[in-house]
């Protein structure tokens, strides 16, 4: 009996090997879903692009280790990597946060009583960390003593941000000293400073309504009924509109409108790939049909 030669063999293989090749181009270029903002006929294009952790640590030049303190806030400053928010931690507290401008960074944060372990943490706008500064130490005794215990504020967002028009929203921890307590958030915008009564320590919910876009540093003062103050700088962000190439528009602004588009290029790369798998393996049928033919065996 004539051998029967496996024709379906290499075209299996080859569907096999478009498979892989096509799973291969999504893990390469995935699909991601994109935020895309029109004004004025121009379209900018924001997405989330994998990229490794800050691996610079910031460092801390002021204070220098050792150094005590009897009044507050004090100054921390220092270098940092670019493009990066710098979060100060005071024994493992939250302590305040700013960008990174050109290189280095300084901020106004107060202390507990007695030892405090200082610490920078840099984060990119992935919100990834990278390794923290070296731990500086310093002391805070007040001139003063003022009765009851030390007010703190802290909160677990170091930067927030809304759009233009928009109500943002920062949560603040207040603990501590004894109430009533006056409040005070100076909101960098250059408009007045909120004034407001807290009767207890507890959750806040701080809110305010940017008018323009930009970077701006909140600086958040808390008072006891005993003049114990605690100090908070934060770091706030209007996310304003695209502006167009080539100088900006005149006139009111645009609405700004938000639509999602979805990348195809691993479906378009598998739909190419089973075209010439199909053209290939159709042509290794009709070779091996001819080889049969030849050999004067059946064609199937």
């Amino acid at each position: 009996m004539a051998k029967v030669t496996n024709i379906g063999t290499i075209p299996k293989s080859l569907n096999k090997l478009a498979l892989a090749l096509a799973v291969a181009s999504c893990l390469i270029w995935p699909a991601r879903t994109l935020a895309v903002t029109s004004q004025s006929g121009a379209t900018g294009l924001s997405g989330t692009v994998p990229s490794p952790p800050p691996s610079q640590a910031a460092s801390i030049d002021v204070p220098r280790a050792g150094q005590s303190f009897s009044s507050l806030p004090i100054t921390v400053s220092g270098l940092c990597p670019a493009n990066t928010l710098v979060e100060i931690y005071k024994n493992d507290v939250f302590a305040g946060s700013t960008n990174c401008t050109g290189g280095s960074f300084s901020l106004q944060i107060d202390l507990f009583d007695g030892r405090n372990d200082l610490i920078a943490r840099v984060y990119d706008n992935l919100n990834q960390a990278g390794p923290d500064s070296a731990t500086i130490t310093v002391n805070y005794s007040s001139a003063v003593p003022v009765p009851g215990p030390r007010i703190s504020l802290t909160t677990q967002f170091a930067k927030l941000g809304a759009d233009p028009g928009s109500i943002l929203s920062w949560p603040v921890t207040l603990s501590g000293g004894s109430g009533p307590y006056a409040i005070s958030v100076d909101w960098g915008d250059k408009t007045n400073p909120d004034l407001l009564s807290q009767p207890a320590a507890g959750d806040l919910n701080l809110q305010h309504t940017y008018t323009e876009s930009g970077v701006y540093k909140v600086t958040v003062t808390a008072t006891d009924v005993n003049g114990n103050a605690a100090f908070l700088q934060l770091v706030a962000i209007a996310n304003g509109p695209i502006k167009q190439s080539g100088g900006t528009s005149g006139g009111a602004a645009s609405t700004l409108t938000q639509q999602t588009k979805i990348l195809f290029w691993p479906l378009i790369v598998l739909f190419v790939l089973m075209i010439v798998t199909f053209w290939v393996g159709r042509r290794h049928q009709l070779e091996a049909i001819r080889n049969r033919l030849k050999k004067g065996e059946p064609p199937f």
